[in-house]
C-alpha cells in the first residue's frame, strides 16, 4: 500500500498524486530544519499501519485506527489481541484510502469511524457502544470520490459536541473540478453534523444553512486534503493540516465557533496563487512551508499541548511532515517558525488522552507518548 517517495494517505504532490497570537490570524511561519531533540518519543505498542487514535469517555483505553481495516484498543500498552470493529474485508486498498478516521461521541456511547469501500466511496459508520464491544452498524453519510486519492478522513467531536468530517477535494492533481470552490459539493471541505439524527441533522448555526445551491453540512472550504485537523481543549480552536499541491504545505486555523471560512485552495496553494485570482475574503494560513525541501512532502496537524508531563510545551500547537519525519511545536498565540521537538519516521497523525498528552502514530507500526526529552 507504500508508494515510494510518496505520502500515503496523506500525499500528495503532484508527484504523489493518484492520477498524476500576535495573531494566527495573519502571522506566516516558514520552519527551517534544527537538530536539537527537546521531547522523547516512547514507543507504548506496535500495530498495523496505526493512521488515528481516539479516546472515550470513562475508558482509560485508546483506540487506535489501522488502515488496513481494523480499530484495535490498547490498554497501558498492550494491544487487545481481536478488533473492536474490522472492516478489513470491506476497505479499499488505494495509498489514501482504507481506515482513515474515528472518533467517539462525548457521551461514550456511540462510535464513529470514517472509511472507504471497495468502490472508493467515503463512509462514516456510527456503531452503538458499550462493554467494549460495537453493534447496531449504520451509515451516517456516504459520498462518492471521483478518484482514489484525497478522501481526507479525519472526524472529530467539537467543543459544540458536534462531529466535524473532513473531506478532500476529490483527488487526481490541481483539483480538475474545482471543488474546492464549489458550495454545492461536500468535497473540499470540513462538514459539521449532529449525527444522532436519522441519518444525520444538521445544526442550524450552520454557516451556510438556507443559502440556495449551498450545502448545509459545509462548514469550512477552500481545502485540498484536510488529512488532520484538531480542536484546542481549552480555547476551542481548530487547526487544520492542508497537505499541499506542487510547492506548499499549510496550517490553517479558525478560532472557536468561527465558521464558513474560504481557505483558498484551488485558487490558492497556501498564500501563493494556482488556478485563478482568490476570493474575496479568503483566509491566508498561519503556518506554512516549502514542500519536498529537506524532504518535506505532507504536512501532519497534531494538537495544542494542554497536558502536564512537558512543561515546555505548555500552549504550544505541535505538527509535522509524513515524508521528513520532523515535529515541531510553534506558540499557539503567535505562530512563529517553530522549533524542532523531534522526529517520527512516517508519522501519519497525532493523538490526545484524557489528560491532554500526546500520541504520535508512525505508518510503520509504533504508537509512541510524547514525553519530556533532554534539554
Amino acid at each position: 500500500m507504500v508508494a515510494a517517495g510518496c505520502a500515503v494517505l496523506v500525499a500528495c504532490a503532484t508527484a504523489c498524486s493518484a492520477a498524476d497570537p500576535a495573531s494566527p490570524e495573519s502571522t506566516l511561519a516558514t520552519p527551517a530544519p534544527e537538530p536539537a531533540t527537546r521531547v522523547r518519543f516512547t514507543e507504548m505498542a506496535r500495530l498495523d499501519m496505526p493512521v488515528a487514535m481516539a479516546v472515550r469517555k470513562g475508558d482509560r483505553t485508546l483506540y487506535v485506527a489501522e488502515q488496513t481495516g481494523r480499530l484495535r484498543a490498547v490498554t497501558d500498552g498492550r494491544v487487545a489481541p481481536g478488533a473492536v470493529v474490522d472492516l478489513s474485508a470491506e476497505v479499499s486498498e488505494g495509498n489514501e484510502q482504507g481506515l482513515l478516521g474515528v472518533a467517539f461521541h462525548p457521551g461514550g456511547d456511540f462510535l464513529y469511524l470514517d472509511w472507504t469501500d471497495r468502490e472508493g466511496r467515503t463512509h462514516v459508520t456510527e456503531w452503538a457502544f458499550a462493554d467494549g464491544r460495537a453493534t447496531g452498524r449504520r451509515d451516517v453519510l456516504v459520498q462518492r470520490q471521483p478518484y482514489a486519492n484525497h478522501n481526507g478522513g479525519q472526524l472529530a467531536f467539537g467543543p459544540d459536541g458536534h462531529l466535524y468530517v473532513a473531506l478532500g477535494d476529490g483527488g487526481s492533481g490541481g483539483d480538475p473540478h474545482g471543488n474546492g470552490q464549489n458550495t454545492g459539493t461536500w468535497l473540499g471541505k470540513i462538514l459539521r453534523i449532529d449525527p444522532r439524527g436519522r441519518p444525520y441533522t444538521v445544526p442550524r448555526d450552520n454557516p451556510f444553512v438556507g443559502r440556495p445551491g449551498v450545502k448545509p453540512e459545509i462548514w469550512a472550504y477552500g481545502l485540498r486534503n484536510p488529512w488532520r485537523f484538531t480542536f484546542d481543549r481549552l480555547t476551542g480552536d481548530m487547526w487544520i493540516g492542508d497537505v499541499g499541491q506542487n510547492s506548499w504545505e499549510e496550517v490553517d486555523f479558525a478560532p472557536r465557533g468561527k465558521g464558513g471560512r474560504n481557505y483558498g485552495w484551488n485558487r490558492r496553494e497556501g498564500r501563493h496563487p494556482f488556478k485563478g485570482e482568490a476570493k474575496e475574503g479568503t483566509v491566508d494560513p498561519v503556518i506554512e512551508y516549502s514542500l519536498r525541501e529537506d524532504g518535506n512532502c505532507s504536512v501532519i496537524a497534531g494538537y495544542v499541548y494542554r497536558g502536564k508531563r512537558i512543561p515546555h510545551l505548555s500552549g504550544r500547537f505541535l505538527y509535522g511532515d509524513f515524508c521528513a519525519g520532523w515535529v515541531r511545536s510553534v506558540p499557539a498565540d503567535r505562530p512563529g517558525p517553530g522549533e524542532r521537538e523531534g522526529r517520527v519516521e512516517q508519522l501519519s497523525s497525532f493523538g490526545e488522552d484524557h489528560d491532554g498528552e500526546l500520541y504520535a502514530l508512525s505508518l510503520a507500526g509504533p504508537l509512541y507518548r510524547l514525553d519530556a526529552g533532554p534539554r
